[in-house]
């Protein structure tokens, strides 16, 4: 069987990111990312990055088919709202699957109010007010219909702030305010068994409209609000809804949303891939999902990465204080050093160690880690046992930094550096 060539468009969201570390090491899955001609974190991490016109394009969809056929793309990830919609209308160009379900589902759970009205005899959802004049009680949310995250909805406590909340917001509804508890309820759908997995989290901290910090809660309601929600729209792999406790304690919808979400993370590592299990459903493969007991906690940060113009075929290194620190393995270093065996370059250890080398290398297991070992005796440089010229030198002493530097004319490192090596990758 022939790897699955997945394309995630856009590939620079978080949604794309999520669905990007999801199957970045799955062997028969190989990643290609898609989005606008515009800075973002995809084109530092994804093997391939592709330019596609924004959805609202006229010529995006040529671009969008071109690029399928020419890369062999068996299955497409939409990684925003709105190209959920675009893919699901134009699929019958696509010569690709598109993981998503029915247009009919993405079209409406694009719009917070036809949510609202379809699910509304099914599940509690906040009160739709028609205007401005229908509002009696205060305070009342004002969102856009169609929005992302919590970008947009505003809080009006009296009919000033609603009047200048209608007229700012775009597509604006009048909602009724929920004042409890907001949860995010991760699930997977199978199309013929229902409801596979509803986990819900706590969203503790957002930022820009994301969810940044998470924890997973036991939800009582959960499930039977997925079946609910299921019941009426026909949902396919990975999705998720929002909900917030009403003054009664009850709960209401927010939204739902027939996607991978950033923070899926959480459940992911428990043992729920939900992007893995979105293309085996569509494959129509039977499924079964276990996870791992016990509560976890997430919290997102800016993700650094690089791009560098350095090239080297030999890595030389320090073992004290260097390789091992405070007695215990440099865990990122040991991540380079496999890097490079990985792309077939020479190892080579330095050091002063003043004990029985041997010895403390089995005592750490790194024996046979090494294309080559020099122990120095008192009195020599480690410049001189640098032979090739195409290298790069590991060491915590600036003083030995410099004497190589100086006399090999490589570039150096300590080990606050060499992420620039591990989370970097050289410009073409």
């Amino acid at each position: 069987m022939r790897p699955r060539n997945v394309l995630i468009f856009p590939a620079g969201t978080e949604i794309g990111l999520e669905i990007y570390q999801a199957l970045k090491h799955i062997k028969d899955v190989v990643l290609f990312g898609a989005g606008q001609d515009v800075s973002n974190h995809a084109r530092f991490i994804y093997p391939e990055y592709h330019c596609i016109p924004k959805v609202d394009d006229p010529s995006w969809l040529d671009v969008f088919v071109s690029l399928c056929e020419r890369l062999a793309i068996d299955y497409v990830f939409p990684a925003h709202d709105d190209a959920i919609v675009a893919l699901g209308r134009e699929a019958q160009r696509i010569p690709a699957r598109i993981l998503t379900s029915p247009l009919r589902t993405c079209e409406i759970t694009r719009s917070k109010s036809s949510t609202y009205r379809l699910l509304g005899t099914v599940i509690r959802v906040p009160r739709l007010y028609e205007s401005a004049d229908d509002v009696k009680d205060f305070p009342v949310l004002v969102k856009p219909d169609k929005g992302q995250g919590s970008f947009g909805v505003t809080l009006a406590s009296n009919r000033e702030q609603l009047l200048s909340a209608l007229a700012t917001v775009p597509n604006p509804i009048i909602c009724e305010y929920l004042p409890g508890e907001e949860y995010t309820v991760d699930c997977f759908s199978d199309r013929e068994s229902g409801v596979l997995f509803a986990g819900a989290r706590i969203r503790k901290r957002m930022r820009n409209g994301i969810s940044v910090h998470s924890e997973t809660v036991s939800l009582p309601e959960a499930l039977a609000m997925a079946r609910a929600i299921s019941g009426v729209l026909d949902l396919h792999g990975a999705w998720f809804f929002q909900v917030r406790r009403a003054k009664t304690g009850e709960l209401a919808l927010l939204e739902v949303a027939p996607r991978i979400a950033g923070s899926m993370a959480t459940h992911r590592v428990q043992g729920v891939n939900f992007p893995l299990l979105s293309i085996l459903e569509a494959e129509r493969v039977p499924l079964t999902i276990r996870t791992n007991a016990g509560v976890v906690e997430i919290d997102r940060a800016l993700q650094t990465r690089y791009k560098h113009s350095i090239e080297f075929s030999t890595l030389y290194l320090d073992l004290d204080d260097t390789l091992l620190v405070r007695g215990q393995v440099n865990i990122e270093l040991i991540e380079l050093i496999f890097m490079c065996i990985n792309a077939g370059k020479r190892i080579v250890l330095i050091t002063r160690h003043a004990g029985d080398l041997a010895e403390t290398l089995a005592k750490h297991r790194l024996t046979g880690l090494f294309d080559e070992i020099v122990h120095l005796r008192a009195g020599e440089r480690k410049s001189d046992y640098v032979s090739d010229r195409n290298a790069i030198y590991v060491d915590d002493s600036f003083s030995e930094r410099t004497d190589v530097a100086v006399h090999c004319g490589i570039p150096t490192f300590d080990c606050s550096m060499i992420e620039l090596l591990i989370r970097g990758r050289r410009n073409p």
